[in-house]
Parts: C-alpha cells; sequence; structure tokens
C-alpha cells in the first residue's frame, strides 16, 4: 500500500473529514459546553441575588445536554462507568424539569 492509498483509506473512514478539523471540533464543543456551564452558573447566582429565586429551566437545559453528551458516549463505548454517569444526568435532568415545572405553576418559587 503506497502513501496515497493510505490516505484515501483514511479519508474515507472519516467521511472526507481531516483529523485536525474533528479535533478542531471535539475541542470547540468542550470549551462550548464550559462556558454554558460558567454562564447558566452565573445566571443563576444574579436570578438568586435579584429575584429571590433560581430558575430551574436553565439547569434543565443543561443537565439535559450533559445527559445527552454522556449518552452517546455511552452508545458508542459501552462501558459500564459511562452507563452510570448517562443515569446520573439523566436523574438531574428529570429533577430539574420537575423543578422547573412546579416553579411555572407556581407551587414553589
Amino acid at each position: 500500500m503506497n502513501k496515497e492509498d493510505i490516505l484515501k483509506k483514511a479519508q474515507a473512514e472519516n467521511h472526507g473529514r481531516d483529523y485536525a478539523d474533528i479535533e478542531a471540533q471535539k475541542s470547540g464543543t468542550r470549551a462550548a459546553y464550559f462556558i454554558a456551564v460558567f454562564l447558566v452558573i452565573i445566571v443563576d447566582l444574579v436570578n438568586g441575588f435579584v429575584l429571590g429565586y433560581v430558575n430551574r429551566g436553565m439547569d434543565f437545559v443543561l443537565f439535559t445536554m450533559a445527559f445527552v453528551a454522556f449518552l452517546t458516549k455511552y452508545i458508542k463505548l459501552r462501558k459500564r462507568h459511562e452507563l452510570f454517569v448517562t443515569i446520573f444526568w439523566g436523574l438531574l435532568a428529570l429533577m430539574m424539569l420537575t423543578l422547573w415545572i412546579l416553579q411555572l405553576c407556581g407551587v414553589m418559587a
């Protein structure tokens, strides 16, 4: 196998995407996730101080994002640890959804 054949095979396996492109996308996704977490924490703190309560809808979105990320990882890797982490984030997301619905109904602030 010559150099060109190896390159063509690698590109076919990555659906025409370069390894550097894939790594840049992963890095960008990771950075975006951490910025989103930071911003949700800031918004929750400001809401807590200014409004006197925290809107659990934003927390629901954040935890659902983590749940989907780990679910995807579990589906690809099939590791028991990833399943436990996925269940943990899923339960947190359901808890935040429940709290958010209770807030919307006026049951709790």
